[in-house]
């Protein structure tokens, strides 16, 4: 959004400058689609019930009371507190929302509309409004009164199944994949609104489903079923169908990932570990033949990198041009001079002391985004933010204070 200044556009810093977007979720998947928008700009006023505030805060690794992956998720916003199971906290909450570009809420399906905080409260105070709400089923549907965590909704998704080894129990991701991707849609929801919105100059709802958002991860499961009758199946650390792609352990006890299922690229890797036997054989010229043959493939693979230490294996791969590469960990990531000079990491003050968070992506040549300060505590902003849209002076929040609104 450009602002004037006597005839003058003057194009913001940041592309979502000049947006208001009031934050209703709590953990992840509404949470993360704030700090995105934060990142690039957006005021994200997030709003929290008193005392405790968003869980996050208290999840996983504590430092100083306070969880340190809420600095990252928490980045940018301005955090208010306010008590929504009050008729004034509601009421607070239904002016902020009036003043908005953006609603986002992550509670079950009519949660909000008990509230008299629902899609119609705001169709005439607030025509313009993008109304971005995130659920493990949807808004419609026999399913939407359901709870959704993201480990459910990775389940019925259809994610869970192709995702584990053959003959056991399916494998969970050691992170909330589905609230973050669920996130993503939703922040992409929101802005095609926004573009929408310059020509309607109508608002719209958002209805962002975790179920639906890894749905749309399956790339050709849904057809491969109903063109051919093929139901994928889990596959280990291979992919279905293409080969080879797989890990495999060296003599150092480390894994590396190569990529050699392109046909020049498979001819390449063959004479590379010495197989130019391999390389020359007709059986395995297309990716089709390979197929069927992956067990003796991988044999020569493995076979050649339990001799040699991972950085030998990755050093020769490279030489000829082959897609291949470690398998990092957090430490690893931090001392790759690679991930360093892309900028994935970003200095931040916590209570004084240093702390390291991931950059977001995408980056952006001309208007990119940054993290201005980490995850607040709760209620940092509840003065600035009180006192600027509510005109509340320091007597009245006191009083809202008192009466455990804030």
């Amino acid at each position: 959004m450009a602002e004037r200044t006597e005839g003058v556009v003057l194009v913001n810093t940041k592309p979502l400058s000049g947006y208001r977007v009031i934050e209703l979720g709590q953990l992840l998947a509404g949470p993360f689609t704030g700090a995105l928008l934060a990142y690039f700009g957006a005021e994200v006023i997030k709003v929290e019930p008193p005392g405790k505030g968003d869980p996050l805060r208290n999840w996983r690794v504590l430092k100083d009371g306070t969880s340190l992956w809420w600095r990252s998720l928490g980045r940018n916003k301005k955090c208010i507190t306010i008590n929504l199971k009050s008729e004034r906290g509601r009421d607070l909450v239904g002016q902020l929302i009036d003043g908005a570009d953006v609603l986002i809420e992550n509670f079950r399906p009519g949660v909000m509309e008990g509230w008299n905080l629902g899609p119609e409260r705001f169709r005439e105070s607030n025509p313009g409004l993008i109304y971005t709400r995130i659920s493990g089923y949807g808004q419609t549907g026999p399913y939407a009164h359901k709870p959704g965590f993201a480990s459910v909704c990775e389940g019925i998704s259809g994610f869970r199944y192709v995702n584990g080894v053959p003959g056991e129990a399916p494998v969970r991701p050691n992170l909330s994949i589905g609230d973050s991707i669920a996130g993503l849609h939703a922040a992409f929801g929101v802005l095609l609104s926004l573009l929408s919105r310059h020509s309607s100059g109508k608002g719209q709802i958002v209805d962002i489903a975790l179920y639906e958002a890894m749905f749309n991860m399956l790339e050709g499961v849904i057809p491969e079923f109903d063109g051919a009758g093929i139901v994928r199946e889990p596959s280990g650390t291979t992919v279905t169908g293409i080969v080879p792609t797989n890990i495999y352990r060296c003599a150092d006890k480390k894994y590396v990932v190569i990529g050699g299922n392109g046909d020049s690229i498979f001819s390449r890797l063959m004479i590379a570990i010495g197989r130019p036997d391999m390389a020359q054989d007709p059986h395995f010229s297309d990716n089709a033949g390979r197929v069927q043959f992956e067990d003796e493939i991988d044999l020569a693979l493995s076979t050649w990198c339990r001799g040699l230490e991972s950085k030998e294996v990755l050093e020769i791969l490279d030489a000829s041009d082959v897609p291949s590469g470690p398998i990092y960990n957090a430490a690893d990531m931090l001392g790759d001079p690679h991930f360093n000079a892309r900028g994935l990491f970003e200095d931040v003050q916590v209570n004084g002391e240093p702390l390291k968070i991931p950059a977001m992506i995408p980056k952006l040549s001309e208007t990119p985004g940054e993290t201005a300060w980490a995850g607040p505590d709760i209620g940092s902003h509840n003065a600035e933010i009180f006192g600027k849209l509510f005109g509340l002076d320091e007597i009245s929040q006191e009083a809202l204070k008192n009466d455990g609104v804030i």
